[in-house]
């Protein structure tokens, strides 16, 4: 979606600064999460380089990337992160490094609408991305670490004042009159209990995703329901009610984002009614996914695994705020 805004900071061409005299960027590794983006950053200052941090502020028409997305780019030449979809954060790298040479925060307009660059996105689309000479690292510090515990945060950008600060946490990533506030969640944690194999499976899956993983042993008769937050989904992969029945009552007095079980939907119809018969509301029955997964019935461990994954995927997704 697009979200237009005037900026006010100077719009400069590539090469515009003597690109000659600077280094040539080069791309530390892939990632586009923003706390390991942030880490790159805090410990590229903490070694003595200068650093930007750019973010994706405005989409005309297409973007591979949401607003928010983030690079971070050291003056020695070195970045992470994407804005794109990799075809312009060389020419955004090097935009940045003419931005910490000249001591100025500034935006790029790529793509459609940009009267400086002569670049178009496989998307079709255009996109405006703030470069911010980060003097402080304290906000980005205190992101990591309340993401880290698993809280919400945001950062709040002011390019009248080239200044970033952690902020309180809102409801969107986007404008709010002048400043330009990105929100973070904590990753995925997936509680997951059940059969030897599909459990193996989907944890491998999961966390190859970049989700945190917790295991639920069919033998504990209980469960501690703090570990499930609005960031967790619980996975159900076994037949037994008896077995599934702790971890279920603890999610459903929980609010994890998903809660899915394996079965049919005969078994589930047994599930709903000793659910019901124990005191729990339809409407709350109702948040259970059964028979678990995206695609069909699964009846091999792997085909198993992608489903779940893929649903947790899709929920997760449909409960991120819209922008």
């Amino acid at each position: 979606m697009t979200a237009s805004k005037d900026m006010t900071l100077p719009k400069e061409r590539v090469g515009s600064h003597g690109a000659d005299e600077l280094p040539v960027p080069k791309k530390a590794f892939s990632t586009d999460n923003p706390i390991e983006i942030f880490q790159f950053a805090i410990d590229a200052v903490d070694k003595g380089f200068k650093l930007a941090l750019c973010t994706l502020v405005e989409i005309r028409g297409g973007s591979s990337r949401p607003l928010g997305a983030h690079m971070a780019v050291a003056d020695n030449g070195s970045y992470c992160g994407y804005v794109s979809g990799g075809c312009t954060e060389a020419a955004v790298a090097a935009e940045a490094l003419q931005a910490i040479s000249a001591g100025h925060d500034r935006f790029v307009m790529l793509g459609e609408g940009s009267p400086f660059f002569d670049i178009v996105l496989p998307c079709g689309g255009g996109i405006t991305v703030a470069i911010h000479i980060l003097r402080n690292v304290t906000p980005l510090s205190s992101v990591v670490g309340s993401v880290n515990a698993r809280q919400n945060a945001s950062l709040s950008y002011c390019p009248a004042k080239e200044a970033l600060s952690f902020g309180a946490v809102g409801t969107a990533t986007g404008w709010d009159d002048e400043v330009f506030k990105t929100l973070y969640r904590p990753a995925v944690r997936i509680v997951l209990s059940g059969r030897e194999l599909e459990v193996e499976m989907t944890s491998k899956v999961a966390k190859a995703a970049g989700y945190d993983v917790i295991l639920h042993s069919l033998e504990d008769r209980s469960f501690d329901a703090s570990v499930i937050d609005e960031n967790t989904a619980v996975v159900l992969l076994q037949h037994d009610l008896d077995q599934e029945m702790a971890l279920l009552t603890a999610a459903l007095g929980a609010q994890p984002f998903y809660i899915g079980a394996l079965g049919s939907a005969r078994t589930h119809e047994r599930r709903v009614q000793r659910l019901q018969q124990e005191g729990h509301s339809n409407e709350v029955v109702g948040q259970i996914k059964a028979p678990i997964g995206l695609f069909g019935r699964a009846r091999d461990a792997q085909s198993l695994a992608l489903s779940v994954i893929a649903e947790i995927a899709a929920c997760r997704q449909a409960a991120l705020p819209r922008h």
